[in-house]
């Protein structure tokens, strides 16, 4: 596992800067306050090639790996963990689940236009009734010829109101339990599909999330992601990718409190010196490092995991447990050594600190995650 970035990371990394700092900057204060999407931002970053990281070149993509994928969520997340969230279902969640899952005529038909940009994908999974426990799931898929019709409603999906293209899990065989699961692909427009309603919510706001409803959605049986009833395995291999790409949002919202903190403690002064004088200041800026170096070493490490075995789920739930709690107490942190300006909503600070607490729920809880590492760490028995 190499720690050190190689020159074409670095390359990488700096032209996502230069792009956020240019482009995405100016606009995150109306995301958080207006809930707003800017739509013509993400197709930029289609265009300059930042959506398919993961996806072939001869499909669109730029045929590079998870780590370069993750970097590009830390860079984004470091000015808007919202944004970084959507690009990261669409680039995660669907395009590189479609394009390792799907045939090739599904690959040919959606993998491009989701690789520009010109389209939106998600990943429809979490119900009303099930959350953590994703496998227990209710909408049905029940076969009608070449077709199957679709029942049901999901929650809480990133870009379900904006989607183009969704993966959408669903029962096809009751009695088999969670192997009578299948993935379909869905498109918006689809008759009997809808979103019932946008999800106002308390941090990540600028990053659309709805309920979706399904009343005799009719989907060809071509749009089968993968074999019918065996939509665990796209699932679970799903989930594990998930888990340590989004670590990278932490990462970046850890390297933003710090940035700014160590910045504002080296020119503030209270009593007659520098506030980075104080050595409870300089407490919490080295509690800050030590969590920003932890999270970003367990993160390399779920990627290079992920990248040789996506069956294995311990690297990756603790890369996003332990970066996503980091997260948070970074950037309370953070306001802490701003005082009442970190408090204040012109600092993005306040901010920072609503958004990284999500990542402490989605993607299953930091407690779902704390149980798939230990019945890995104590073996079947135990699950």
């Amino acid at each position: 596992m190499e720690l050190s970035l190689s020159s074409e990371e670095q390359a990488l990394t700096a032209s996502l800067r230069t792009f956020v700092q240019r482009e995405l900057s100016p606009v995150c204060d109306r995301m958080d306050r207006e809930d707003y999407w800017p739509d013509a931002l993400f197709r930029r970053l289609g265009e300059l090639g930042f959506l398919g990281v993961t996806i072939p070149p001869e499909v669109g993509g730029a045929g590079l790996d998870y780590r370069a994928q993750a970097l590009v969520l830390l860079e984004i997340a470091r000015a808007s963990p919202a944004l970084a969230l959507s690009v990261g279902a669409h680039s995660n969640l669907c395009l590189d689940n479609l394009c390792r899952n799907g045939s090739e005529e599904q690959r040919a038909r959606y993998v491009p236009p989701l690789a520009s940009g010109a389209r939106i994908g998600a990943l429809a999974l979490t119900e009303p009734g099930s959350g953590s426990d994703a496998t227990s799931i209710r909408t049905r898929a029940e076969r009608k010829g070449r077709s199957f019709v679709l029942n049901g409603s999901k929650q809480f999906i990133t870009n379900g109101p904006i989607a183009d293209v969704l993966i959408v899990y669903a029962r096809t065989d009751p009695s088999r339990g969670t192997h009578g699961l299948s993935a379909f692909l869905v498109e918006k427009g689809t008759p009997g599909f809808a979103t019932n309603r946008k999800l106002d919510k308390m941090g990540m706001r600028g990053s659309p999330t709805g309920e979706l409803s399904f009343v005799n959605v009719e989907v060809p049986e071509d749009n089968l992601l993968g074999k019918e009833n065996e939509g665990v395995a796209v699932m679970m291999s799903g989930l594990n990718v998930e888990r340590a790409i989004l670590a990278a949002i932490p990462v970046g919202i850890m390297e933003a409190c710090l940035e700014q903190s160590v910045a504002y403690a080296r020119q503030r002064e209270q009593f007659g010196q520098k506030i980075g004088s104080f050595q409870l200041i300089q407490e919490k800026l080295a509690n800050m490092y030590m969590d920003l170096a932890a999270s970003r070493l367990l993160l390399y490490e779920a990627l290079d995991s992920v990248s040789h075995d996506k069956r294995s789920g311990k690297p990756s739930s603790a890369a996003l447990t332990f970066a996503s709690e980091a997260s948070t107490r970074a950037a309370l942190q953070a306001i802490q050594i701003h005082g009442g300006y970190g408090y204040m909503r012109d600092l993005p600070l306040e901010r920072l600190a609503r958004d990284a607490k999500l990542l402490e729920i989605g993607a299953g809880t930091s407690e779902i995650r704390r149980l798939i590492i230990a019945r890995e760490l104590l073996g079947e028995g135990f699950r």
